[in-house]
């Protein structure tokens, strides 16, 4: 499976169904268009290249950019292009695509959040300092693509898990954290911090570092089915926190002076995120790559396909610049939802997250497409 993005804070309410309007402009006339070191994006892309090289040709992508194989031609044609070559990229782009502004009919500034990938402290064997379980996915643990019992339904799915007979919804985080799963699930590592393996769950990926100094990567396997809960959002809805005070280390601290409200507060987001272990390069997004910070980001695939570069216009987290720059998109997450909205991946670690726990960006997206996607007016 994947990295699953998400707002590092809380997460946004659902938004309203609006009409979609994919406008051309020439991508020479996006905002900062002259300014990216384009080339900085080709890795990301030539990841997504290669899964749309293995796609049959009349595969559909998405909305508003054809199929697999009016991509292909493209993708082969950027191999040609030189790692750091950013001029032959702008030129070649120019040359043949263009960008589609995307824009809901209510027309609202466009939301866009920042996450990352943590590391975190913790061991094979559980001991003193390593108790805090990280779960493969359970064995009672069921998925069911319902699709195939009603085609209206396909694409949706429920998790659960049978009891008498009957398929009843999976446990939630408190059963779990109580110890409901202890005989059903594998348990891949023993963390040090509760929070740490509650904000690995929160982000969908990240990094255990063991006590030898070795690390492995894990990624998602599955959920639990329920609905995400913002921590953050309670602790501000409760008065504990003020609602410019609710990042991480704000919610650390709250914790930590809270010892005893510690596991109800976090049994406030009912979803829990099992585990794997990954081999090779970055965290996997649900586009089957892996991603690449600050050039992958996380979209809403109604609106937006996986695979597809991505111009990006949105303010940047320091509040003086802007993120004007390619980007590719490579995730999704269950916060992001909407006709102009995206998660922004900032890459691995506590410079990443300092970055990521600012982001509230409001701003716009231009996908990239080839020219022969649009139909000459």
């Amino acid at each position: 499976m994947a990295l699953v993005a998400c707002d590092q804070t809380e997460e946004e309410p659902p938004t309203p169904v609006a009409a979609v309007s994919y406008s051309p402009v020439a991508i020479e006339s996006v905002p900062g268009w002259n300014a990216d070191n384009l080339s900085e994006a080709l890795p990301a892309w030539r990841h997504s290249c290669q899964k749309i090289l293995g796609f049959q040709p009349t595969r559909e992508l998405g909305p508003g950019v054809g199929t697999a194989g009016d991509w292909q031609g493209p993708c082969q044609q950027l191999a040609s292009v030189a790692d750091g070559d950013t001029p032959a990229l702008r030129a070649y782009l120019e040359e043949n695509f263009l960008a589609l502004h995307v824009t809901g009919s209510d027309n609202p500034p466009g939301l866009f959040t920042g996450y990352f990938e943590p590391i975190l402290e913790a061991a094979r064997e559980k001991s003193e300092l390593f108790a805090e379980p990280i779960y493969a996915l359970p064995d009672d643990h069921v998925t069911v693509n319902l699709g195939n019992f009603d085609p209206a339904l396909k694409g949706k799915a429920v998790v659960g898990r049978v009891q008498d007979k009957k398929l009843v919804p999976y446990r939630e985080r408190g059963e779990i954290d109580a110890g409901a799963i202890t005989d059903q699930a594998q348990t891949l590592f023993w963390a040090r911090d509760p929070l740490d393996v509650f904000i690995l769950q929160v982000q969908g990926s990240g990094i255990v570092e063991l006590p030898d100094g070795a690390r492995q990567r894990i990624g998602f396997a599955g959920h639990n089915g329920h609905g995400y809960g913002s921590l953050g959002r309670w602790l501000i809805e409760q008065g504990e926190l003020p609602a410019n005070r609710a990042a991480w280390e704000d919610i650390r601290g709250w914790l930590e002076a809270n010892p005893d409200r510690a596991r109800a507060a976090l049994a406030v987001n009912r979803r829990y995120i099992f585990f794997r272990e990954l081999d090779g390069d970055g965290p996997l997004g649900a586009a089957g790559v892996p991603l690449t910070a600050e050039r992958s980001m996380a979209v809403d695939t109604k609106h937006v396909p996986l695979n597809v570069p991505v111009w990006l216009d949105i303010e940047h987290p320091d509040g003086k610049t802007r993120l004007q720059r390619l980007m590719l998109a490579q995730d999704v997450g269950s916060a992001i939802k909407g006709v102009v909205r995206g998660d922004f991946y900032w890459g691995t670690g506590r410079a990443a997250l300092d970055k990521a726990g600012r982001m509230k960006s409001t701003g716009s997206y231009y996908i990239v497409v080839p020219k022969t996607v649009i139909p000459a007016s």
